[in-house]
């Protein structure tokens, strides 16, 4: 069987983001439990804030749509989220709201639907982003209808749960990592379209 084609990214793109560390970690596990990996950043899909009058005037930024198509050509999509003041950072709901736009067909699905999700998130307190991630779960899931790996990877103490090279080694977050990217690996697999 053919490798599932797994997105990665972090929703910071702040220089130096404990979020982006996550990231690259989480598509290191992922690639090692079989997925096929693309890594991106959202720096280089800079989006206007959604506005519905601009769309209507202007319809969705290319990036927007560049975006979207990334997504339809994934199986499995993993987010590094930080959280701000407790939910979404803005950079990521704008991004997942402006993904949402481009209409699904017939014979092009929508990128949400048919594609199996997993989150995580790093913070230097002792949630974890753990607030944030459950904010984030219930607009994929719940709004957006997709399909979400059980399991969430919150990494508290992010300051210190990262080796001079950017290498998760807090034990408990990074086994929960290996985990994570092994049950998305194999639900895109499946469940994937």
């Amino acid at each position: 069987m053919t490798k599932p084609a797994i997105l990665v990214f972090a929703g910071s793109i702040r220089t130096g983001s404990i979020n982006e560390k996550l990231a690259v970690n989480a598509a290191a596990a992922i690639a090692d439990a079989g997925g096929d990996v693309s890594h991106i950043s959202l720096s280089d899909y800079p989006l206007p804030i959604y506005n519905g009058d601009l769309e209507d005037a202007e319809g969705v930024p290319e990036n927007g749509k560049k975006l979207a198509e990334r997504f339809v050509a994934s199986q499995g999509i993993f987010i590094a989220a930080p959280e701000y003041n407790g939910g979404i950072t803005p950079l990521l709901k704008n991004t997942i709201d402006w993904v949402s736009r481009p209409k699904s067909t017939e014979h092009r699905p929508g990128p949400y639907k048919g594609r199996v999700f997993a989150i995580g998130g790093a913070s230097n307190g002792g949630f974890g982003g753990y607030r944030g991630l459950l904010q984030l779960r219930h607009t994929l899931e719940n709004a957006l209808g997709t399909l979400m790996v059980p399991e969430m990877i919150s990494v508290p103490g992010a300051n210190q749960a990262f080796d001079e090279a950017g290498k998760l080694t807090a034990e408990r977050p990074a086994g929960l990592l290996k985990t994570v990217a092994e049950r998305l690996v194999a639900m895109a697999k499946t469940f994937g379209s």
